[in-house]
């Protein structure tokens, strides 16, 4: 592909990332025992270029690993699905591995209508950028949950080719088992038959590797995970005292996940105006954040069947144990 410049499309946010959504949302997750907040909320502006640091952490393998296997297995990918029309990026990021499968059409007759979706504005302006110098190539975002995203991009008008969704980055770690299945289902319902689906997942591995990957020395994850409260001060008017909140990552072996907690250091009431929400914490409890399942191989695959895919490849990076899958819908 030669470098010209693409045609990009924005789409305005959805309902869901509106300020009053937050709040209702902050209010329920809130009130529930054990108190809690989305993870798709840690990624405001600021949230987004402290998880970008992270990426680049000594401790924090996952994306190092997972672009590798892009890099060795993209001319593959591409050649799998041709004609390949359409791709749609769940959690575009910055557009770099979305860029690698691109250079791997290089020479690609038919143009490709590209979807990204992300809940972070500044994601999708960087990832837009990262992917306008590619020939014949249409950019579309939508700033969205991921559900969201998918029904608008379900509305387009079919192409004539095929398309490949991608769900990189272990995001499907995120979901618990049923969320898991339920968001798999509607990634299948967006594809045709024979379409392609590309997914990363962390596999599992030593705990004081996992511990070091979401409890870094440099406190790059800490900062991160604060900044949730930082936002809902800003953006819902809250009193969130960040001193008085801790950071903390456990493996819970049982459920195979990473868990992250903010802790109260100190008996404190915290009030979040917009919300219309006030409440008491305790030294020592937690408001959960975010949760990140680890995987075997094969549980990845039996996931995917079971939601309506059929294995068609699976390269694992055997130092930082991470797999990149691809199926096809069925």
């Amino acid at each position: 592909m030669s470098t010209v410049n693409a045609r990009v499309s924005i789409r305005r946010p959805a309902i869901e990332t509106s300020t009053a959504r937050f709040a209702d949302d902050v209010r329920y997750y809130l009130n529930q025992r054990p108190r809690q907040l989305p993870s798709r909320y840690l990624y405001d502006a600021l949230g987004s270029a402290l998880f970008d640091a992270i990426c680049q952490l000594p401790w924090y393998g996952l994306t190092r690993a997972e672009t590798q296997l892009l890099t060795r297995h993209s001319t593959e990918i591409f050649a799998a699905l041709r004609p390949l029309t359409r791709i749609v990026e769940l959690g575009a990021g910055s557009g770099e591995k979305l860029a690698m499968l691109l250079a791997a059409a290089r020479g690609h007759p038919s143009p490709i209508h590209l979807h990204l979706i992300d809940v972070s504005k500044l994601a999708l302006e960087t990832a837009s950028r990262a992917l306008s110098g590619f020939d014949g190539v249409r950019v579309v975002t939508h700033q969205a949950p991921y559900e969201i995203g998918l029904e608008e991009v379900s509305r387009e008008l079919p192409s004539n080719g095929r398309s490949l969704v991608l769900f990189l980055g272990s995001n499907i770690g995120n979901f618990d088992s049923p969320g898991a299945d339920a968001m798999l289902r509607q990634i299948r319902a967006t594809l045709g038959r024979g379409d392609g689906f590309l997914i990363g997942a962390d596999l599992l591995k030593p705990e004081r590797d996992l511990l070091l990957a979401y409890d870094d020395p440099l406190g790059v994850t800490a900062a991160f995970n604060r900044n949730l409260l930082v936002r809902i001060n800003r953006e819902l008017g809250a009193d969130f005292d960040l001193a008085s909140f801790a950071h903390r990552a456990v493996w819970n072996s049982e459920a195979s996940r990473i868990e992250m907690h903010l802790v109260s250091t100190r008996p404190q009431r915290v009030r979040v105006p917009a919300a219309h929400i006030e409440f008491a914490m305790k030294e020592g409890d937690t408001i959960w954040t975010e949760s990140s399942y680890k995987y075997r191989p094969e549980d990845v695959i039996a996931m995917l069947e079971k939601a309506g895919f059929r294995r068609r490849a699976q390269w694992i990076e055997p130092t930082a144990q991470f797999a990149l899958t691809l199926v096809d819908a069925q």
